[in-house]
């Protein structure tokens, strides 16, 4: 099928089915669902969850079973990987690069059909995609960088293996980086976050730029409230996403190793705790988001959690009753793993009804896309490339 049946068969499912998927598990004091998928959740032991979190096909086995939906959207979500041209790169190319990174650097580069004409490197950092773009190529590229010490160190390392790149200061979302984008050109984006990649796509189109090629990231960094869909299309089948919608797809700790995953587990409890201790105080009778925490805060017990969480919150109360509202936020972490479970199959097919909001968006301001993925998950569980090239 095309992208546009794609798109709309994969809305109807996500819209008939957002129960499962469309809801914030931290304000949840229960379960929100009854019957057999209750039953199953409330059966798992702790270890069965922690063994099912870390292994998606299992658990799409298991909820199978139970909603034949999940087998539909993990078919509706397949893409096929990319054909890669294997390249040979300079000696110490990936200098200072750590593995994993430089292995979705080369594996992006070399998913690449198009190599005919001069690349410009969006939000490029030091430019470590740009150096393997100009040592594989015959063409040079153009990296644009808001951070000039940035700008600086990757000049250096271009210049160190006599590559021809240009470093170029300046805003993506500035209304003269537009400037940067010509027809004649390959624009390129790896990871680049949420507006920042759509950003470059909206200038592309409007110099009509050859081609742009671009792996999407961290869609809940977006200036608006919620969601805006991008394509004429998108906009019929309007999902109505927050942000934290947004970040359902960025969940998965496939490349997470332990120790973030515990140091997760007991930002969750303290998460869960604060916010039983302040429905104690009866400050709010619901859910109390608090902002991002220093992880070094979270090494100060829960205690120092609670007081800095009030203080960002511009609230005060009696820290009284500490011990057992860790207690059940303890449990109510188990409660939210639970729920998390069920999301899970929801999370690749709303990643992809994201990136095909886009594709739709090339298609209809004249680009042939291709959908593929450019390395295997464990890699980087962001692994969807467009590729677009003018018609």
């Amino acid at each position: 099928m095309d992208h546009r049946q794609q798109f709309e068969q994969l809305s109807r499912l996500l819209i008939d089915h957002k129960a499962y998927w469309q809801f914030v598990p931290f304000a949840e004091m229960a379960l929100p669902w009854q019957g057999e998928l209750a039953q199953w959740l409330a059966a798992l032991s702790d270890e069965q969850v922690t063994v099912l979190r870390q292994d998606a096909q299992a658990t799409q086995i298991e909820l199978a079973k139970i909603l034949p939906v999940v087998e539909e959207l993990e078919a509706l979500s397949k893409l096929t990987p990319s054909a890669a041209s294997p390249m040979t790169y300079p000696s110490r190319l990936d200098w200072q690069i750590p593995g994993r990174k430089w292995q979705q650097i080369t594996q992006f580069n070399e998913a690449l059909t198009e190599r005919q004409t001069p690349w410009l490197e969006w939000c490029a950092g030091k430019g470590h995609l740009g150096r393997a773009l100009a040592a594989t190529s015959n063409q040079g590229v153009t990296s644009l960088e808001w951070q000039g010490k940035l700008c600086q160190h990757g000049q250096e390392l271009a210049t160190r293996f006599d590559l021809e790149m240009t470093f170029v200061e300046g805003d993506a979302f500035a209304p003269d980086a537009a400037n940067h984008l010509c027809r004649h050109q390959h624009a390129v984006a790896l990871h680049a976050c949420g507006d920042l990649h759509v950003t470059l796509m909206r200038h592309g189109v409007r110099a009509q730029t050859e081609h742009l090629s671009i792996s999407p990231c961290c869609y809940h960094l977006i200036q608006a409230e919620c969601y805006q869909p991008i394509s004429s299309l998108g906009q019929q089948y309007d999902l109505n996403l927050s942000k934290l919608d947004l970040k359902l797809p960025l969940q998965e700790t496939v490349t997470a190793p332990n120790h973030v995953q515990v140091m997760r587990q007991l930002e969750l409890s303290f998460r869960l705790g604060f916010d039983v201790w302040q429905r104690s105080q009866q400050l709010s009778d619901d859910y109390m988001p608090v902002p991002n925490v220093p992880k070094s805060l979270l090494k100060q017990g829960f205690e120092a959690f609670c007081q800095w969480a009030l203080e960002k919150k511009g609230l005060s109360a009696p820290l009284t009753g500490l011990d057992e509202a860790l207690r059940q936020g303890k449990q109510r972490v188990q409660l939210v793993e639970r729920m998390e479970l069920v999301r899970q199959p929801f999370r690749r097919p709303l990643e992809l009804w994201l990136v095909l909001d886009r594709a739709c968006y090339l298609e209809e301001q004249g680009y042939d896309v291709r959908l593929s993925t450019f390395c295997d998950r464990d890699i980087t569980p962001r692994n969807i490339l467009i590729q677009a090239s003018r018609r």
